[in-house]
């Protein structure tokens, strides 16, 4: 199964006509619109970014908002934060295979959880990224989902604001949550 090229071309429209700083995705026979993210949510990213760079295996490079596309499933998807091979980052294209993707992050927008505890939470697997992070800032928690069995992932660690998670192989580290801050 593969995206409609009338649903991309839509897409496309869509980003000619909104604010540079919005995010547009794909899911299904849905298009999701997010407006910009607040210093709380950049803040919190940058914390979790800064730690995973310290752990990032060799070849790969972070990627903030890159559009992972998966045809097997039609699906674009555009995580916070994310890590690509080196080499799938100089081809000029617009879009990245899904499966590349060693991890994606996605800090909680206080006006749109559902997307990432639910669109994404199920879309992620489908797609073959094998580690989702969730960090919810109202939550106060940090979730990493693992082990993809099918169309879910198989484990969840979930861990408080405070406390530490740990990040598996390729990364291999304790995710310190003690310097994020709540909405």
């Amino acid at each position: 199964m593969s995206i409609d090229p009338k649903h991309l071309e839509m897409i496309e429209e869509v980003r000619r006509q909104i604010p540079s700083d919005w995010k547009v995705e794909f899911s299904g026979d849905t298009i999701v619109m997010q407006a910009s993210p607040t210093d709380i949510h950049q803040r919190n990213l940058a914390i979790v970014q800064r730690q995973f760079e310290r752990h990032a295996p060799d070849g790969h490079l972070f990627s903030n908002n890159t559009d992972l596309y998966s045809p097997q499933v039609a699906k674009l998807r555009n995580p916070d934060l994310t890590y690509l091979p080196d080499e799938a980052m100089t081809t000029g294209r617009n879009t990245t295979p899904a499966d590349l993707a060693l991890i994606a992050v996605e800090v909680v927008s206080p006006s749109n959880p559902e997307n990432d505890w639910t669109g994404k939470l199920r879309d992620y697997p489908l797609m073959g990224i094998p580690l989702y992070l969730i960090v919810d800032a109202q939550q106060k928690t940090a979730t990493l989902f693992q082990e993809i069995d099918g169309n879910r992932y198989r484990m969840r660690e979930d861990a408080d604001f405070g406390q530490k998670i740990h990040v598996p192989a390729p990364f291999n580290f304790a995710l310190d949550t003690s310097e994020l801050l709540p909405y």
